[in-house]
Formats: structure tokens, sequence, C-alpha cells
């Protein structure tokens, strides 16, 4: 199923705990939503890769994803041993999106020695598609070392996070598809898209799908959803990876809080209807090939910010599905 997916509008589960976790996913399959996504780390919360056992064992249709496992703190061998579990356990649908994510996290958390995150990333990725794949892999780089066999191989989808054109363009050559993260819509289009087909270009390859990760809020108040953005997401404005970003972007200046105009590039609001058609738009109008929804989460209204997030995403992949 997840390699038939495409053109989908898929939603972020964040959950605080396991059981969560699983429930999220059962309520999104629900509500008719064919792709759910998790991040590995940050706020201290239990491992999804570990839940998605349990939510692909508890749910019929779904596909659930990555967004993203961080590649410093685990092996690629180690990780591809998880997805052929998970991918055992529910055949087609799960998707591996793994990533360097960026350097304050990763050396203050991890200890990690930052360096070269793209080698990184592509030596993760060569490792990743050589083992699920193949069946096998021998492997020595600057970051990795990888030997190692598998019984059954898998042709577990691999995606990989995409910030800057040089990550786009390697995602163009060796993932099966981009992720992205607070890119504004502008800059998807007239950037990271060239980018995707150029890396593909050199590998003699059609381009792989961009997956489009976009905050969402079903609110028509415009400033409410504009200072609850600044609250959950204001940070990134601070981290030099995205800092550059917005820069290339044309938002030389965002390390104190987003400008209304960055915002509404970056944060899709409105009524349920509004939202399900700026994210179907996407799609159809701009060329992505598979939207994921992130919703804002009102901290005084949790559940019904989920609810209406999650109603939102169903009628925007219906649209999409036509």
């Amino acid at each position: 199923m997840a390699e038939e997916l495409g053109r989908a509008v898929g939603v972020a589960v964040q959950a605080f705990t396991a059981a969560d976790a699983v429930e999220q996913v059962r309520q999104a399959e629900a509500s008719g939503i064919r792709a759910g996504w998790a991040t590995i780390g940050g706020a201290g919360g239990a491992d999804p890769m570990v839940a998605y056992a349990a939510a692909l064992t508890a749910t019929e249709r779904i596909v659930l994803g990555t967004a993203i496992v961080p590649t410093w703190p685990r092996h690629p061998i180690a990780l591809a041993h998880q997805a052929l579990a998970l991918e055992q356990l529910a055949p087609g649908r799960f998707r591996l999106g793994v990533g360097p994510s960026h350097e304050p996290a990763m050396t203050s958390t991890y200890g990690a020695e930052w360096d070269a995150p793209l080698t990184n990333l592509r030596e993760y990725l060569v490792v990743l598609r050589a083992l699920l794949w193949e069946g096998k892999v021998e492997f020595e780089g600057r970051h990795v070392t990888a030997r190692a066999q598998i019984r059954q191989p898998v042709q577990v989808p691999i995606l990989a996070s995409a910030l800057r054109p040089r990550s786009f363009e390697v995602c163009g050559e060796l993932a099966d598809g981009a992720i992205s993260w607070m890119c504004p819509r502008p800059y998807l289009i007239e950037q990271a898209l060239p980018a995707l087909r150029r890396g593909a270009e050199r590998a003699g390859r059609p381009a792989p799908p961009l997956i489009a990760h976009v905050p969402i809020a079903v609110s028509e108040d415009r400033e409410a959803v504009h200072a609850l953005a600044n609250r959950q997401i204001g940070f990134y404005g601070r981290v030099p990876f995205y800092n550059a970003m917005f820069r290339e972007a044309g938002f030389p200046d965002v390390t104190e809080a987003y400008p209304p105009g960055l915002l509404d590039q970056l944060v899709v609001s409105g009524t349920e209807e509004e939202v399900a058609e700026r994210l179907a738009s996407y799609i159809a109008d701009d060329g992505m090939g598979e939207v994921l929804a992130h919703p804002l989460l009102d901290r005084d209204d949790r559940e019904g910010s989920i609810a209406r997030a999650f109603a939102a995403v169903a009628r925007a992949d219906a649209l999409v599905r036509g």
C-alpha cells in the first residue's frame, strides 16, 4: 500500500504516551486519513517506532511513516532491523524517513560530532537501501561502517528530510521522497522542487515526490493562529540552518518572531473547508507529491484541536483523490 499511496494528505501524530499514539492513529484511520507520521525524539516522549508496532496491528489501512528518525543517535543497521519488523507486521504500511536533524539538538543531547551532515545522510541512505532492498550491505564511509545481511529483503520506502537546495538534491539522487519542514510555500515551489529534480537527473532516475510538511490550524482567528505558531514553532528562526533557509526565502530576520507575511506562507489556517482546499492545492496546483499536515494544538483544547485538524485533513485527502 505504501508504494501505491501517492498524492495523499496525511497528518502528524503528536502523542504524550505510546498508548496515546496508538489511539491517535486509530482516530486518524477512523477519520478517513490514509497516512500518519511521527517525529522521533523531541519533547521527551516515548519512541514512536515502538508505538507503531502496536498501532499497525490495531489498524487495517493507514500507512505510517517517520518524519524523521535522526541519523546520528542510531546506527542504520539497527534502524533497518526495526523497519523490517514493522514491515513484517503490516506489509506495505510503513515508510522510513531519516535525516541529520540539526546541530544544536544533536550535539547537546547526544554529544554527536557534527560534521558534514549531508555526507552523513548520503551514507545512511546508501546503507539502508542496500540492506533493506538487497538484503546485504558492505560499506565503509566517513561516518558509517556497515557489514550485515538480512534473510528477507523488503522494499520499505526510504525517505529523507530536506531543508536547503543541496539536501533536496541528495533526496532526488538517493531517496524515495523528500520531507520538508518549516519551508515557506514559494520556497518549496521555486527552490526545493527544482533542486529535487536536479538531483534525480544527475542520478538518471525519475524525481521522487516532495512531501510538504505544513503546520495547520482550523481557526478563523488569524491573530490567534499567528500567536500560537510563534509560541510553538517560533524557535526555528534561531536555529542556524533554518535561519539560513528563511534568508534564502526572502525573510532576513526571524530570530525574534515570525512576521505575519512569513506566517501566512508557513501556516495553513481558516475554516475546515478552507484548510482542506489549501492543503489539496499543494498537490493539485504546486506539484507536491504529498502533504504532511502538522496540527498546531491549543493546549486548552487539545482534543478539539486534534479532531478539527483530522477532519480537515480527511477532507483535503478526499479532494485530492477526487
